[in-house]
Formats: structure tokens, sequence, C-alpha cells
């Protein structure tokens, strides 16, 4: 039986393991690769990393650190940041890495997912949605951003994403601007308009505090993923850094709680 996917959301800047809010601010947590081996040992379902500088600064991804996370990794790896071609793709598929995530690559040229989806199979291409509030006194709903929310595009998200679904897309990850580092819940909302109107996998990301607002999630939108950052490296109310991930009972307990909710 298919099961809801509860995936670590890793960002690196500067080759170091950091932490954001709202997008910016990043707050250095650790060694990346020690974090992968913690999520190895507690058995994660899958595990994204996130150059955050590759993209903004027009660098290429960093094949060398790829190449040690996929080693290291003994679930699912997904890796995004600077990804531009077919070639790139192509490359860091074959350094070990199960998916290969795209974003602004996707908004400047839409049919590179197309591209890319013959290259390596669709399942293997993932396409990011940096999903926003637009901004105004009169805004209502949403629009899409790239390079760390530093450059807005007035595209609807919901025919973005539809649109990306129809040139090949395997996955989605949509991702709440407004929402990251808050830890104050999903924007479920989004999530359910998105799970109504796109049938390939969708994963959220932004806003998880707790485990409830996982089972929330799940219970809102039935097998999707749930990409977490700051639950899983932070602990208590300080903020005390501690890499974590739910046990087999507690991720039990999530889907019983999504369950009864859903």
């Amino acid at each position: 039986m298919l099961r809801p996917r509860i995936i670590p959301s890793l960002l690196v800047h500067q080759g170091g393991l950091v932490k954001t809010v709202g997008f910016a601010a990043p707050k250095y947590v650790g060694d990346p690769i020690n974090a992968v081996k913690i999520f190895n040992e507690k058995e994660a379902d899958e595990l994204a990393i996130f150059d955050i500088d590759a993209t903004r600064h027009g660098a290429q991804p960093n094949y060398q650190m790829i190449a040690h996370w996929a080693a290291e990794c003994r679930m699912p790896l997904c890796y995004g940041g600077g990804v531009r071609t077919v070639e790139q793709v192509k490359k860091i598929n074959g350094l070990g890495a199960e998916k290969v995530a795209i974003s602004a690559a996707a908004i400047q040229d839409p049919e590179v997912v197309q591209r890319m989806a013959e290259a390596v199979g669709r399942q293997s291409v993932v396409v990011v949605l940096d999903v926003r509030a637009k901004s105004g006194l009169f805004a209502k709903g949403y629009e899409l951003s790239t390079h760390n929310n530093t450059q807005r595009h007035k595209l609807d998200p919901i025919v973005f994403a539809k649109q990306m679904a129809e040139a090949g897309a395997g996955e989605l990850v949509i991702n709440s601007v407004d929402r990251d580092g808050q830890m104050k819940g999903y924007d479920l909302d989004l999530a359910k308009e998105m799970r109504a109107a796109v049938p390939i996998p969708l994963t959220f990301l932004g806003g998880a505090g707790s485990h409830q607002d996982i089972a929330d999630l799940f219970g809102a939108c039935g097998v999707v993923g749930a990409a977490v950052g700051s639950l899983f490296v932070f602990k208590g109310p300080y903020k005390a850094v501690l890499i974590n991930y739910p046990t087999q009972e507690q991720k039990e307990s999530i889907y019983a709680a999504a369950h009864r909710r859903g």
C-alpha cells in the first residue's frame, strides 16, 4: 500500500548546512554529511538537498559534493541547485541522485523539462515551485519566485504546475516562501488546490512545526510528500540544533492522525 513520504529537506550554503526564515538569514546548523548519516540511521523515507547558492550566483552544481552525499545516502536522494541543462541532469543522476530538481530553468524554458524527462526518465525530474502570496494593498492569490525569492514571476502557480506536469515532470515540490522557517503549519488551502489540479506526485515544503502539522497535510491531501526543514534540525522552544526524525511508532501515529482527519 502506498503511504505518504516524510522527507528531510536540507539547505546548503557555502558548503554548510543552514536553515532560513522566509528564504533569508541562513543560520549554520552543521555539516551536511553528518546530517545524511543521521538520517540514514533513522531510516528516512527520502532526502532532499538544495544548494541555495548555485542558482542565485549562476554557478554550476558542485558535483564533488553531490557525489559525496550520494555515496553516503542510503535512501532516495533528490538534489537541486544550479541545474539548468540536460547534461547536468544526466551527470547528477549518474552520480547517484535518483531525482534532480530544477526551478528557475523551468520558468525560463519550460520545454527543458520535456528534454530532461526524455534523457533520464520523468521519474527523475522534479520541478520546484517557490510560491509566495502576491504583495500589494489589494493583491490576492499567489505568484512564483526564483533565485531565493529575489526574482518574482507573475505566473499563476496552479496553471504553471499543470504545465509542468504536462511537460514531463515526474514530481512537483510546492515550497511556501511565506511559511519558510515559521513552523506554524503547511498552507493547506494551497496544498489542497494543488492536489486537486495536478495528477503527478506532489511534495509540500514550508511550515512544518510538529508531527501534527505533517498529519494535517496527509489528512488534507492523501498520499503526498511532506518535506520538513526546521522541525528536523531544531529541538525545543530555544531551537537547539538536533538532527531528528520520527521513529516508526511516531510515523504510525502520524498516519493514524491523518486518517482520522481525512
